[in-house]
């Protein structure tokens, strides 16, 4: 999404963008490719955007100028990134999520729900910490920058999968939401991974639900329908029991008619289809 949007945004600008060759995605860090026009004389350079620290590595540091202004991106819960070519660093390009205006509702769905929600992403701590925020996911100033009880910010894709599998080792179930080709790993070592519909296909296979629409709380509403059929399965198989420990007793002393007999199984099973026909009236809280 990040990259769609810078994308969009430099064509909105600057019109057709140059060819680029060698292109790497650096999982987690940012991406490298040759350019025309960032070389000497407007020839092919290298040139690499993403983290600060992943510019560093490529002798790109960020001057003052440049990292006061990745900073305060940071506290405005804006995303961004360093761009560098030709040996240093160029520039920081500022990209911003959309809060949808039903993420905060389904958050308090969850909670309702009497689920704890963590905000689990690759941004860096002081994004997660206003998006935390603003959706009513709070985070613990005490537990420090980047591992917070609700908010860990900072995770490489690689490291999402141990998030979870600790959760789990605290003897938490753990379902996730995703929808990128960074979440398929953890969606899938998940107790229960949704994938968004709308987003990539890696996300989808890897995930045991796909929501349809891109709406959180139909996460809610699918954990609702989720409870409310393992409740009636146990109804149901609460009843066939109670029913046969009653009358199998009965049946072998000879005192239960076979009609009757006949008559109270037919009784039973149309109980359990009843009861389970309950489930059509389930609707989708408003």
């Amino acid at each position: 999404p990040i990259a769609r949007a810078i994308a969009a945004g430099a064509r909105e600008r600057v019109g057709d963008l140059p060819a680029v060759r060698d292109f790497r995605n650096h999982e987690g860090l940012g991406v490298s490719g040759h350019v025309t026009g960032a070389g000497d004389d407007d020839e092919v350079g290298p040139v690499a955007v993403g983290r600060p620290a992943f510019l560093a590595e490529r002798s790109m540091p960020l001057p003052e100028e440049l990292r006061s202004a990745f900073d305060a991106a940071g506290e405005r819960g804006q995303t961004a990134v360093a761009v560098g070519w030709g040996g240093r660093a160029r520039g920081v390009l500022v990209v911003a999520d959309e809060i949808k205006p039903t993420s905060a509702e389904a958050i308090r769905r969850f909670r309702d729900l009497g689920l704890t929600p963590i905000l689990l992403t690759g941004d860096n701590a002081k994004v997660a910490a206003a998006v935390a925020r603003e959706v009513g996911i709070d985070p613990d100033p005490s537990a420090g920058a980047v591992i917070a009880e609700t908010v860990i910010a900072e995770v490489m894709p690689a490291d999402k999968v141990d998030v979870v599998a600790r959760l789990q080792s605290e003897g938490r179930v753990v379902a996730m939401v995703g929808d990128g080709v960074n979440d398929a790993a953890a969606l899938a070592t998940a107790d229960l991974g949704l994938a968004i519909g709308t987003g990539t296909d890696a996300a989808i296979e890897a995930s045991d639900l796909t929501l349809v629409r891109g709406d959180l709380r139909v996460a809610a509403d699918a954990i609702r329908l989720s409870r409310r059929t393992l409740g009636t399965i146990k109804g149901n198989l609460f009843w066939a029991f109670a029913y046969n420990v009653a009358a199998l007793p009965l049946a072998a002393a000879g005192m239960l008619n076979p009609m009757i007999a006949g008559a109270a199984m037919a009784f039973s099973s149309v109980f359990v289809v009843s009861n389970s026909l309950r489930l059509r009236r389930f609707r989708a809280a408003a």
